[in-house]
C-alpha cells in the first residue's frame, strides 16, 4: 500500500508539520462545504466549528472556490463567523509563481471531506490536550 494511503500516515505527516510550524495551511472550498449551493437545506455546522478550532490554534485558512463573486463569499462568511484569511490566494509566506494553492490539507465536499476533517479534527483535539 502506497504511504499516504495509510490515514495514521497522512495523520503524522500533518501532526509533525503543525509542530514545526505552530501552524498548517488548510484551503476549504466554499460551495458545498460551508455554503449551501444547491439550497437542499445541508447543514455545515461541523465544518464551520472546525475551521473556528482550527483558527484558534494558529491555522492559516484560505478559501479555495470557484465562485466569481468575492464579496458574496466574504458577507456569508462572516455573517456566519467562518474564518478565513485570504480567498484564492497562496499564503504570504509561501512565494511561488506557480499558480497552484500551496496547502497541507484540503476540506472539499468532492475531495474526502470526512477523511480530511477527521484528521484535523483529531490533531485539533490532540493540540487542546497539550
Amino acid at each position: 500500500m502506497d504511504f499516504y494511503l495509510n490515514t495514521e500516515n497522512s495523520y503524522n505527516r500533518l501532526l509533525e508539520e503543525f509542530h514545526k510550524y505552530k501552524s498548517l495551511v488548510v484551503a476549504f472550498d466554499f460551495d458545498n462545504t460551508v455554503f449551501d449551493y444547491h439550497k437542499k437545506g445541508l447543514d455545515f455546522s461541523d465544518i464551520i466549528q472546525l475551521l473556528r478550532n482550527l483558527k484558534s490554534i494558529g491555522c492559516y485558512l484560505i478559501i479555495f472556490t470557484a465562485t466569481d463573486d468575492e464579496k458574496f463569499v466574504t458577507e456569508y462568511c462572516q455573517s456566519k463567523k467562518i474564518p478565513f484569511d485570504v480567498i484564492n490566494k497562496n499564503p504570504p509566506f509561501h512565494k511561488s509563481n506557480s499558480p497552484k494553492i500551496y496547502y497541507n490539507a484540503l476540506l472539499d465536499d468532492r475531495a474526502g471531506l470526512k477523511e480530511t476533517y477527521d484528521l484535523l479534527n483529531k490533531l485539533y483535539l490532540s493540540t487542546v490536550k497539550e
